[in-house]
């Protein structure tokens, strides 16, 4: 008796398609060369969405930015400690909040998420904090200066926000 678990195998029947997908992608793999800092000296805090592609919104690619994300783009205190690293030893200088238009965090308060959820499927998440949103631009700029007033953060780098609309791909600059 080996003592695993079967639970504990590889749920391989339920990521055949990603398996698929990264032996076609490993056949060109041309990403050996990259180094961990970030080539542009950029960090970009997004939202999970998959309708957003960090990179190609502005206008970057494998190795020039580190992607930081979460629901609602939110600077939680992963994000703060994630970002102090990505400062000190990884070369970011600047770094760019990027929420997005028609987000599901910016859509109802958090009381009513963690309603749906119970209704839904049984789960009580009060224990959660979702960090939603109804004023997203308000949201933006509590984040990016928490960012900048953060003590730990190198001293030097620019930070900003802008809200990325989904629909037509530009970014809306915020002051903050």
């Amino acid at each position: 008796m080996s003592g695993k678990d079967p639970r504990d195998a590889f749920p391989l029947h339920s990521f055949q398609d990603v398996v698929s997908a990264n032996r076609e992608f490993a056949t060109d793999f041309k990403g050996s060369a990259l180094t961990g800092s970030a080539a542009k000296g950029l960090a970009i805090v997004t939202c999970m969405d998959s309708r957003i592609s960090p990179l190609a919104v502005v206008g970057m690619q494998s190795g020039d930015a580190k992607i930081l994300r979460n629901a609602g783009a939110r600077v939680t205190e992963d994000v703060l400690r994630t970002l102090v690293l990505a400062t000190y030893l990884l070369g970011v200088s600047r770094i760019l909040v990027m929420p997005h238009t028609d987000c599901r965090m910016a859509q109802s308060e958090e009381a009513e998420i963690h309603a749906i959820i119970e209704k839904q499927f049984g789960v009580d998440t009060r224990g959660l904090e979702f960090r939603t949103v109804l004023d997203q631009r308000k949201a933006l700029e509590t984040d990016v200066n928490r960012i900048r007033s953060y003590p730990l953060l190198r001293k030097g780098v620019s930070v900003g926000g802008a809200i990325y609309n989904v629909s037509t791909g530009t970014l809306e600059l915020v002051d903050c």
